[in-house]
């Protein structure tokens, strides 16, 4: 995200159709310090969701989980985007114990073998989350220039996995320039291809078959397509409201999902646009969204439902506040609204649970996660973590 206004709310009008909105009440993103808005309390709740009835829990997301002797199915993994470590943390009394990464985390993901793979501005890091300690920092092959901390800092940001727990695939940010799309070698512990990709690549998702590799460059407005077996790359545009206003744009793409259904990625704007790439063709369909507040993290669950986190209104005399959207597959959605901005998301292994993340690549993060009952629509905030911005459920 960038700093420049986004264009008159009749530019970004909703496209016929649209269901109607869920009201949510309108709260300015944080400026300035990164402090919280308030203390975060385990077991403190805040607002339940308004609006249309739930669509239904999320269908559960399949995860993995260490081997024996690790931690509880269901503990959280965050990257702990304002210091050095991962957090283990109890969904139910907070943070558990940290491990050492590398400078600034960013996004992490979690193999069968119950490894988890951070990026770090350093290099990826390699945890045992059943013996709780780093396993290796493998370096990357990119130049990123002095290892920084803060939004615009060099070095890993999206990372996935291949299906078969062979390679890890994680996007490179270059300040000021192009980034890079590294693969990561998971047995030999070494990058073995950097292919270029896009501006300040904030995701990377693999396909379901593994045969293709998505990474989403927020600063260029697109998408890289990367066939696995090749690494040959292409480049797909995503600007929903074009791309006026270039690095100035608050109007780019940040996160996306794998729809499991039809393999085409899910990219929410605004809360007013989701945009349906499918990477085969190039081609992207536009759904109405419901929420309208600047949307950052999403997952997907089994059966496609979608979470997208709204992190607060760009414009508050016409913006909501920060929330959680839930959409079922048929494009119903139920919004929750959040207290401050927050980053990401996960799914507990039943789909009755959300966990949201508090760290946001900008001001008015803080150091915890809302967790978010998808039934009830209560919240209640959980201290966790240090700007903790990727989660997973172990």
């Amino acid at each position: 995200m960038t700093k420049s206004r986004r264009p008159s709310r009749t530019a970004r009008a909703l496209l016929p159709g649209a269901v109607a909105a869920v009201l949510l009440t309108g709260c300015a993103q944080g400026s300035g310090s990164g402090a919280a808005p308030g203390p975060a309390a385990a077991g403190v709740p805040s607002s339940p969701a308004t609006g249309s009835p739930a669509p239904g829990p999320a269908a559960a997301v399949p995860s993995s989980s260490g081997s024996g002797g690790g931690p509880a199915p269901g503990t959280l993994l965050v990257a702990d985007f304002g210091s050095d470590t991962v957090t283990f943390v109890d969904p139910a009394r907070g943070a558990t114990g940290t491990v050492e990464v590398g400078t600034a985390p960013y996004g992490l993901a979690l193999g069968a073998d119950g490894r988890a793979w951070v990026a770090t501005a350093e290099g990826v890091a390699v945890v045992d989350t059943a013996a709780r300690k780093r396993l290796a920092l493998i370096p990357y092959r990119t130049d990123t220039g002095p290892v920084t901390t803060g939004e615009y800092r060099g070095g890993g940001m999206g990372i996935a996995l291949a299906p078969d727990g062979r390679r890890a695939y994680v996007g490179v940010n270059v300040p000021g320039g192009n980034g890079a799309l590294e693969v990561v070698d998971t047995a030999a512990l070494r990058v073995t291809d950097a292919v270029p990709v896009g501006r300040r690549p904030f995701d990377v998702d693999v396909s379901g078959d593994g045969a293709e590799v998505y990474a989403t460059n927020h600063d260029s407005f697109d998408v890289t397509v990367v066939a696995a077996g090749t690494l040959e790359a292409r480049r797909v545009e995503v600007a929903p409201y074009g791309t006026e206003g270039g690095l100035g744009s608050w109007l780019k793409p940040h996160y996306a999902a794998v729809r499991p259904s039809d393999g085409r990625l899910l990219l929410p704007f605004e809360g007013e646009r989701l945009a349906v790439v499918d990477p085969r063709t190039g081609r992207t369909g536009i759904e109405p969204m419901t929420a309208n507040t600047h949307q950052h993290g999403v997952a997907v669950t089994a059966d496609g439902t979608l979470l997208a986190v709204g992190t607060g209104p760009i414009d508050p005399d016409a913006d909501r506040g920060p929330s959680l959207t839930v959409r079922t597959p048929d494009g119903r959605e139920r919004v929750y609204p959040l207290e401050g901005p927050h980053e990401d998301v996960a799914v507990s292994r039943d789909g009755r649970t959300a966990y949201v993340t508090g760290g946001f690549t900008r001001d008015g993060y803080w150091d915890g996660l809302t967790v978010v009952d998808l039934t009830s629509g209560d919240t209640r905030r959980l201290a966790a973590g240090s700007r903790p911005l990727g989660i997973a459920v172990l």
